[in-house]
């Protein structure tokens, strides 16, 4: 019912709603009404109570990362239509396995903190509460297994043009980190159901760093946040902008089959293209020259020698000569 009651005052907008009106429209009596708001605003809602006029919204809640805000005349069709709001969990993508099989794709999973947040090649990732967006979000695609890691360069494409249609100058360094003045401020996990035909789920588990303003020695240097780059802008309205994003480009490799879309964004806003770059593995180090991301979403490189060669993803990572990147 609590939902129903922020749904009604997230319609109403700047006008007000009377409790009379609430009491009518759920079936429920004005004192029920006056327990609901009062609970909302314990969550964090400011709602303004004006006698003889009812309630209102005072402010835009652009923090609350509540299943209502977020999904609240969000223009998708699946992406981000159910969303599991959590206070703690151990790790998002470990919740999205737990329940992958049981419902729908598009669902959208977020925690305000991670316990066991994970991040590519078994490094944990830190997870402070209400510090951060640590989503995971659970798709179906009617796809082959091999396809499937094109996914996350799909996620990688969504999140940057997302933040920079909300005034962020953001990269994406192949194949998954969000970068903001040469630092990362998002890295994605993806995670893998599958039979030997047919997939069961997919979990794309992006981990943005949005108010974090100190971050461990070991990190401080190649991690960075939103607000500490100066850029104050919603969680919530990140969140809405990725399910938007990810839809678009989601259809249209799932449905037509079209990488290019994403690819083109990669390739836009990368910042290694036409630049010398590590290639780690082992922890080995080679020193190579970045040339493209091909069309299958792989990158192409030019060692010394000269020749040049096709790297996935797999168990690499990347940086720049001078830095992160």
């Amino acid at each position: 019912m609590r939902e129903k009651v922020i749904k009604a005052i997230l319609d109403s907008g700047e006008n007000f709603i009377s409790g009379e009106q609430l009491s009518k429209q759920l079936g429920i009596s004005r004192t029920a009404v006056w327990k609901h708001i009062k609970a909302l605003k314990e969550e964090g809602y400011n709602i303004e109570s004006v006698n003889r006029k009812g309630y209102r919204l005072a402010e835009k809640p652009n923090d609350i990362l509540s299943s209502e805000n977020i999904t609240h005349n969000l223009m998708t069709e699946c992406i981000g239509k159910k969303v599991i709001h959590l206070d703690t969990v151990g790790s998002t993508n470990d919740y999205a396995k737990e329940i992958g099989n049981k419902v729908n794709g598009g669902t959208l999973i977020i925690s305000e903190e991670q316990t066991k947040g994970k991040g590519r090649l078994g490094r944990t990732w830190e997870s402070v509460p209400g510090e951060g967006i640590w989503m995971s979000l659970i798709i179906k695609p009617k796809i082959e297994p091999y396809k499937a890691p094109f996914l996350t360069l799909v996620a990688g494409a969504s999140i940057v043009v997302a933040l920079r249609k909300l005034g962020v100058e953001a990269s994406i360094k192949w194949p998954n980190d969000i970068i903001v003045n040469n630092k990362k401020i998002c890295g994605i996990l993806t995670e893998l159901s599958a039979e030997m035909e047919r997939v069961n789920y997919v979990v794309v588990g992006p981990g943005i760093n949005v108010k974090t303003l100190e971050f461990p020695d070991e990190i401080k240097d190649k991690a960075t946040s939103l607000y500490k780059e100066g850029y104050r802008i919603s969680r919530v309205d990140i969140v809405r902008q990725f399910c938007i994003e990810f839809e678009k480009l989601y259809k249209a490799y799932i449905l037509d089959g079209d990488r290019k879309a994403t690819i083109d964004i990669c390739r836009e806003y990368s910042p290694i293209i036409n630049k010398e770059i590590y290639i780690i593995k082992n922890n080995k180090k080679e020193l190579v020259k970045c040339i493209d991301i091909n069309d299958n979403g792989n990158l192409i490189i030019r060692d010394r020698n000269g020749e040049i060669k096709e790297i996935m993803s797999g168990e690499i990572s990347i940086r720049g000569v001078k830095g992160y990147v």
